[in-house]
């Protein structure tokens, strides 16, 4: 029999990319799924969860939803085309949809975030959030709540 070879093998199932940095800074009212629209060899790349959420954010121009800032590193095995990393995606959903997120957006003062990316039946999607960002003292006050239940799990550990 053979050695096993100790080059880093590829994941046999697709990544879920999520925003943690975005569930710190904001409270998600409600989420919305969307597509969106790939070029070339960017799915690859998604698949192997080398992906960056962290600054990206949605914007609705007219009647469309887009992705800007969502940094998708270029796959290494593409031979020719490689789309640029942080360029604006569109992202595809019902109008109607479109039209209601457009409309709590301009009236509450909300925001439209990506919190997570995964694949599902074989097409990327993307959850779109409706968000409210969070008050320095909420963001302090979350932080102690996990604290405190942190604690309670080691007390109940150390009793076994």
């Amino acid at each position: 029999m053979g050695k096993k070879s100790q080059t880093k093998e590829e994941p046999r199932t697709p990544r879920t990319i999520e925003n943690r940095r975005a569930r710190h800074d904001y409270d998600f009212l409600e989420t919305h799924e969307a597509g969106i629209v790939l070029e070339g060899a960017e799915v690859k790349s998604l698949w192997l969860g080398r992906v960056n959420l962290t600054d990206a954010f949605c914007k609705i121009e007219g009647d469309e939803l887009w992705i800007v800032s969502l940094d998708i590193e270029p796959y290494e095995h593409a031979t020719r085309f490689q789309p640029e990393r942080r360029r604006t995606r569109k992202l595809l959903m019902h109008r109607k949809e479109i039209d209601l997120l457009h409309r709590k957006v301009r009236e509450k003062g909300l925001t439209l975030l990506p919190s997570r990316l995964y694949f599902k039946n074989g097409r990327v999607k993307v959850q779109v959030a409706l968000a409210r960002g969070r008050r320095e003292y909420d963001k302090r006050q979350q932080i102690a709540e996990k604290e405190k239940r942190l604690e309670i799990e080691r007390m109940r550990s150390e009793r076994r």
